[in-house]
């Protein structure tokens, strides 16, 4: 009965949540896109660096 109610609950919050939503306009969308590229080559550039720094500063 629980998993029940858990599951209604659920499906009532995504439904709200899906009212309230919509769609981005063409700049928001090119907004987004240029942010989400810049955060995933900075991780990108992270790791790198972290991984260069371990090869080149760790003897083996």
């Amino acid at each position: 009965m629980e998993l029940l109610l858990r599951t209604k609950e659920f499906i009532l919050e995504s439904r709200r949540v899906l009212r309230v939503t919509r769609k981005p306009d063409s700049d928001e969308l090119r907004t987004i896109v240029k942010v989400s590229g810049a955060g995933i080559m900075l991780i990108g550039l992270i790791g790198f660096l972290l991984q260069l720094a371990s090869q080149t500063l760790i003897p083996k």
